[in-house]
């Protein structure tokens, strides 16, 4: 079964960047949540809404999280409408062990009403190993999933062909970050294609020769690598299709399939080109050592023009950086191979039951309502968008949030989910980083690549 206590530093790890970077700046976050800090609510509640719940006085329901202090704080304010309209009382505990004791206080028959669970590995895992003690997701939620949901968040919650993971936050990660200021003086434009992307990079190398177009890094502690897998995910959605995405990702295509490494030679067009990186920041080489915190700096100062990474990034741009469209940086999508193409490569979370009583089921459905998105966008300064079609952008406070919300709920979005978080922990947060960290440190091959991680994938 997988193990996804690697996958869980990872997250830790942005979460760590994230709070560092809001206490200087107030604005930020995190490849789960990354909130920090409330906003004023909307004022008196209209409980109507909740009726549907029933009357839950006295009912306690406790959720058990890897969000902690201070990232915790919209969580746990975001549950007031539903105490107050229910009578229920929420129990929040958050912890930077989070996955490792979940699966101790499961073992050991003290496990909390309810998790937030970060990757659906995770569900896989429990669904398997702990089957009596993970309940399906109830009707109220299942129908809220049906009907203000990307059909894919069902698939990514379901284990066993059950629906055990309802979705709560999420990120979009297919982002190039860019000085609005710069293009707008060298007359650049956003592109709206890949070959207009490769395009504008060579005409940045033409216009600049003493800058490279491109920033990256990719160091992250014990999980170097991370950000470059999110490089191959989000050109292997563009060059293969979400199809064969789905299948790579199952192991039912082989990692070191033609399409799998042509993914990595699309992306190595950029990552391994001289000409291309590092701006301000080194060789190709220097992308192994760069910390992925620090990759996008060198836009600020006129370094470097381009940088890939996700949403949560916003987390990392130093204090008094204004992000928007107007502002020092901003994002841009990462476009397809043609205009009329829109996968989009993200993240998230899930909420499980883990006790099967009405009150229970009764929060996870207010999780899954437009109710909980509304409100939660409402108490949360920035870094947070989810999914739920109902949620209105003006209550998200920052503007690549927006940009992130109105990508991840388009009608001509194809969403697919990390790759790395649903293959095995021996290749997700195992051989597919080391493999690419050598594939940018020593130049290694990309089929060789491709067949080191394909050996490396478990047999059952």
């Amino acid at each position: 079964m997988r193990n996804t206590t690697s996958r869980g530093w990872k997250l830790a790890a942005t979460a760590s960047i994230a709070a560092i970077s809001l206490a200087a700046c107030g604005n930020g976050g995190g490849d789960g949540d990354g909130a920090g800090g409330t906003a004023d609510g909307g004022g008196d509640v209209d409980c109507s809404a909740y009726e549907q719940y029933g009357d839950l006085e006295g009912k306690s329901i406790s959720v058990y999280t890897s969000i902690i202090s201070p990232e915790d704080q919209p969580h746990i304010d975001a549950f007031k409408p539903f105490e107050e309209c229910t009578g229920a009382t929420v129990e929040y505990e958050g912890s930077r062990e989070f996955e490792a004791q979940l699966l101790v206080r499961l073992e050991s028959g003290n496990a909390p009403d309810m998790a937030y669970v970060p990757q659906p590995g995770l569900i896989q895992r429990i669904a398997a190993d702990f089957p009596d003690k993970i309940f399906e997701v109830g009707e109220a939620a299942s129908k809220n999933i049906d009907e203000y949901y990307n059909e894919a968040w069902r698939g990514y919650g379901t284990a066993e062909d059950k629906l055990y993971g309802a979705p709560l936050g999420a990120n979009a990660k297919s982002f190039v970050w860019y000085s609005p200021s710069a293009f707008a003086d060298a007359g650049y434009e956003i592109p709206t294609t890949w070959d207009e992307l490769i395009a504008l990079t060579d005409q940045m190398v033409a216009d600049n020769p003493d800058v490279k177009p491109w920033c990256a890094g990719i160091e992250s502690g014990g999980a170097t690598g991370w950000p470059a897998t999110d490089w191959i995910e989000d050109v292997m959605l563009r060059t293969a299709g979400p199809e064969a995405y789905d299948q790579w990702v199952t192991g039912d295509l082989k990692f070191n399939d033609p399409k799998v490494v042509e993914a990595i030679d699309t992306a190595g067009e950029i990552l391994r080109n001289e000409k291309y990186v590092n701006g301000g920041l080194g060789d190709v080489k220097s992308i192994a050592t760069v910390p992925f915190g620090d990759a996008g700096l060198p836009i600020l100062d006129g370094a470097c023009f381009l940088h890939r990474q996700a949403s949560f990034y916003q987390a990392n741009w130093p204090e008094g950086t204004k992000v928007a469209e107007d502002g020092d940086v901003f994002a841009f999508y990462l476009p397809g191979m043609n205009a009329d193409d829109k996968p989009v490569l993200g993240g998230g979370e899930f909420s499980i039951v883990l006790a099967d009583r009405p009150e229970v089921h009764a929060l996870q459905a207010y999780l899954t309502s437009p109710e909980w998105s509304n409100e939660k966008a409402k108490v949360t300064n920035a870094g947070w968008v989810s999914a739920n079609s109902e949620l209105d952008p003006a209550n998200l406070k920052s503007p690549i949030d927006q940009l992130a919300y109105e990508l991840l709920t388009a009608e001509d979005t194809v969403f697919r989910f990390d790759g790395s978080d649903l293959m095995p922990a021996a290749v997700g947060a195992g051989t597919f980083w080391t493999e690419m960290t050598a594939w940018i440190a020593e130049g290694k091959d990309s089929k060789a690549v491709a067949d080191a991680i394909a050996n490396s994938w478990p047999a059952n």
